[in-house]
């Protein structure tokens, strides 16, 4: 049994602390030194307050650069300048969880020429653990303290050893990505990398929060439209007030709490008022928003379940088995790839993608047809090389042969 390495800790900045950028003046300055150097990468990050606001807005802003070091921004203090939107616009970024980050930073107008993303990589290369603290550790050696990450970050001053955490946070991203690039290129699998980094730049990115009441956890306990109809008047009364006191939804009213009076809503005031916390029972709003879905005429009551497209995959067994069968063949084979690539199997090929060309077709085309389909869906090259070989084995093992495969009777 051989020891585990020793990790040599990482406790702060190599160059020390440098102060928050509350002013154009210094992030000028270090734009203009980081230009000195114009082929750099620039390590990228944001920190936001999702548990505590209700925007996605990056609340701090690292960026670093060998030339220039490591700056961290206020991006409330000032508009981001056009020289550095134009730095930034012509530099390869590397982030860590890239589709975190990327939202908030486009808000500010700061947009990648091209990306790294280190968490990604590590996926692609089959690593066990992908947060950044656990691949700083297998990259490097080191070990990053990561008690913040869950912080206010919409605070104001922030406490210096909140802002130690954020500056160690790009102090060794580049390191990481070189040596994971020699790790992809030794694997043959940097051109993939490249394909989903490129893919990640590019893509829409979805709301950060649910933008639908159904998406309520502990929804499946309400039986009846009308408990649903106050579920749902009660979400979008907590969506408004969340919106305008820019506060996380679930420190205006929680999940659990609304589900809960909802269920009771339609035993009146008293009923519902117990199902609230204390604090919660002599308000208003929660029983007029309720009491509006509660009272609905029947026409404009919700269904009881969403209708999506294709059908939620958990129904498939029951309701369509054909499907359910064909599906878990194919989850079967991606699987079975993904484990002989060394990586995650929704890395090879995204689950609800796979989902979809299952319900999309029940016969199997030919599999340059199958290739084809999975592009259009949204597949990079790479996954289609991979996946459409073995779907297509996976399916036409199983299928029964067409007439015209059925041998001729001879006479």
């Amino acid at each position: 049994m051989t020891d585990s390495p020793v990790l040599q800790d990482l406790k702060a900045p190599r160059d020390g602390l440098m102060p928050v950028i509350d002013r154009i003046q210094p992030l000028l300055a270090w734009c203009e030194a980081a230009a000195t150097a114009p082929d750099e990468p620039v390590s990228v990050d944001a920190e936001r307050a999702s548990s505590y606001r209700y925007s996605s807005r990056a609340y701090l802003v690292q960026l670093r650069t060998d030339a220039a070091g490591t700056a961290l921004i206020d991006p409330l203090a000032f508009p981001m300048p056009g020289t550095l939107i134009s730095l930034l616009g012509s530099r390869e970024w590397v982030l860590h969880a890239a589709g975190q980050d990327l939202p908030s930073l486009a808000e500010l107008g700061l947009h990648p020429a091209s990306l790294f993303d280190t968490e990604l990589a590590a996926r692609l290369l089959g690593m066990e653990r992908v947060g950044l603290g656990a691949v700083v550790e297998d990259t490097l050696g080191l070990h990053l303290a990561k008690e913040h990450s869950a912080a206010d970050w919409s605070r104001r001053p922030l406490p210096e050893g909140w802002l130690s955490y954020a500056a160690l946070d790009v102090e060794v991203l580049v390191e990481v990505r070189d040596v994971l690039v020699e790790r992809l290129r030794a694997a043959g699998k940097e051109d993939w990398a490249r394909q989903e980094f490129e893919h990640e730049r590019t893509r829409v990115h979805g709301p950060t929060r649910s933008s639908s009441w159904r998406g309520l956890h502990g929804l499946g306990g309400l039986r009846t439209t009308r408990q649903l109809a106050a579920a749902r008047e009660m979400w979008s009364r907590r969506d408004q007030i969340a919106s305008a006191e820019d506060l996380s939804p679930h420190r205006v009213i929680k999940d659990r709490d609304i589900v809960a009076a909802a269920k009771e809503a339609p035993r009146g005031r008293e009923a519902f008022d117990r199902a609230l916390p204390a604090k919660l029972r002599r308000k208003d709003t929660w029983w007029q928003a309720a009491r509006t879905g509660v009272e609905l005429p029947p026409a404009h009551l919700p269904e009881r379940s969403e209708r999506s497209y294709p059908p939620p995959h958990k129904l498939w067994s029951k309701k369509y088995p054909e499907v359910a069968e064909r599906y878990q063949l194919v989850r079967t084979a991606v699987g079975e790839r993904a484990e002989d690539l060394e990586m995650p199997p929704e890395n090879l090929l995204q689950p609800a993608l796979l989902r979809q060309w299952v319900w999309e077709h029940e016969q199997t085309p030919p599999e340059a047809e199958v290739a084809e389909q999975l592009a259009a869906l949204g597949a990079r090259p790479w996954q289609v090389e991979q996946a459409a070989p073995v779907i297509h084995r996976a399916l036409t093992e199983q299928d029964p042969p067409t007439e015209q495969d059925r041998p001729t009777e001879q006479a």
